[in-house]
């Protein structure tokens, strides 16, 4: 399976935009193959074009994450992730044009009805949170799922723009996914 030039041309962009990416470009293949490999399976079933940009904003997040932590340039503590070393890059003219991605080892999804399935999960769970926010307009579990999964947030920057405590989004989202899995159940 292939991805469309239009799409890589996303998952490049989102990668180069995030902040981890500063200082970590040698590792520009591995952040890339990474993110290929993390969202393969789905990256064909989304249809919007937003969706699409949050989901792999996401994924982009986890991808240069892990791969920082496998190479050593990052290690988590107790106050959050930390860079291990500082590293330094010259600056190059790489041509990231020809990049070729193997992806014989990614389970794709075998027909169609596969595909449709996975994207009816994926409507099913946002029906799901906007029906569920009605229920507690109180609670803000829209507002705090569109920052964190659309938008890409963190926890902290979530709670600075709303005024609560990191601890309170954190439970909301906690309680929001509970909430998620017993309508799915």
């Amino acid at each position: 399976m292939e991805i469309a030039q239009e799409k890589i041309d996303l998952i490049s962009r989102i990668i180069k935009g995030d902040r981890k990416y500063s200082s970590n470009e040698d590792l520009y293949e591995d952040f890339f193959n990474e993110t290929c490999k993390r969202s393969m399976s789905i990256i064909n079933a989304i249809d919007s074009e937003v969706t699409l940009e949050a989901y792999m904003r996401r994924v982009v997040t986890t991808s240069i994450i892990n791969v920082l932590k496998d190479t050593g340039r990052l290690r988590r503590t107790s106050s959050g992730y930390k860079a291990t070393r500082e590293t330094t890059v010259e600056t190059s003219d790489i041509d990231y044009s020809d990049v070729s991605v193997n992806y014989s080892s990614i389970k794709i999804p075998e027909s169609p009805e596969d595909v449709v399935i996975q994207k009816e999960v994926l409507e099913f769970v946002a029906d799901s949170v906007i029906r569920i926010d009605k229920e507690n307009p109180d609670k803000e579990y829209l507002h705090i799922y569109t920052l964190r999964y659309d938008k890409g947030m963190t926890q902290k920057e979530i709670s600075d723009e709303l005024g609560i405590s990191q601890s309170e989004v954190s439970k909301r989202l906690y309680k929001l996914m509970e909430k998620v899995r017993d309508v799915i159940q």
